[in-house]
């Protein structure tokens, strides 16, 4: 079989606690989020999870889909996280593991499987081990979200984020790049965004001299850095309901659009469609005709 993009990663029962105290409980998580976002900017995703059976209902709404092929994977648990804002924007939040499905292997993508792009769509450390970074290469352009390489859960399942050791060793591996402004800052030591994602680029530099594309969210952009250019676009959202999911949802909105698109409209049109999403809870549910009038 033959799809656009291969994505691993977790789906999650979600807790999350907004800076007024109401408590909501929904399923989420990177894969769910990241795979119907790029099958409604009409990507052939072939969705790849592991969860307790009980909790396979949550792919549901994914199924919905016909652009999604969705390989759930039985484990002992579920993942679930509990999510604290801080602050109305929500950018500041506090995060503890509750539960966690098994991790992940090469095997788990069947050999027949041909594709573009592998998302590895984690959501802590471990999740995704590093040297699938690697081990996928040769079978097509990675993609990663820095989350999962630096938000390392503690013994009592607070999750902190720290630097990503093997940065050096596997980035010349990656040809997609995201990470949230704080990740970013986390990685390079850098408040500028813009430098920051040079300097990441700059370490993914292959034996070619070509640089992976880095993405960099923030509440009020996102940005792209792209062969020497930065590439920008603003979310727009009326309000900040949706607002879990935010960076899953653009970079997985921008590797489909990318495909056939350049750069600048690809940002564009993910930070669009995300826009929308973050109006409200849940994955995308607009449609293409919803992202290009708000482009």
């Amino acid at each position: 079989m033959q799809y656009d993009i291969t994505m691993m990663g977790h789906i999650s029962k979600d807790i999350i606690i907004d800076e007024s105290g109401n408590e909501s409980k929904l399923y989420g998580g990177a894969l769910l989020y990241s795979s119907i976002a790029a099958a409604r900017a009409g990507a052939h995703v072939l969705a790849i999870t592991k969860a307790a059976p009980e909790d396979f209902c949550a792919l549901d709404i994914a199924k919905e889909h016909s652009g999604i092929q969705i390989i759930a994977i039985q484990s002992p648990k579920t993942t679930s996280i509990r999510n604290v804002f801080l602050s109305a924007d929500h950018e500041r939040r506090e995060t503890c593991l509750l539960s966690r499905a098994e991790s992940f292997s090469a095997a788990d993508i069947p050999l027949n499987a041909e594709t573009k792009i592998i998302d590895l769509a984690g959501l802590f450390v471990g999740e995704l081990p590093d040297n699938l970074i690697e081990e996928l290469a040769p079978r097509g352009a990675i993609a990663v979200d820095a989350q999962g390489l630096l938000r390392e859960a503690q013994p009592d399942g607070r999750m902190l984020f720290r630097d990503w050791n093997n940065k050096h060793r596997y980035m010349p591996f990656v040809s997609y790049f995201k990470a949230d402004a704080a990740e970013a800052e986390i990685l390079t030591g850098l408040t500028d965004r813009e430098e920051a994602a040079k300097k990441i680029a700059a370490w993914g530099r292959d034996s070619e001299g070509k640089e992976p594309e880095v993405m960099i969210t923030y509440n009020t952009e996102v940005i792209v850095f792209v062969d020497g250019k930065i590439y920008r676009a603003p979310y727009t959202p009326s309000n900040l309901s949706g607002r879990t999911g935010r960076g899953d949802t653009t970079f997985a909105a921008y590797l489909a659009w990318r495909l056939s698109h350049d750069p600048h409209e690809s940002v564009r049109f993910a930070a669009a469609l995300c826009s929308i999403k973050m109006e409200k809870p849940g994955p995308f549910s607009g449609t293409l005709e919803d992202v290009f009038a708000r482009m």
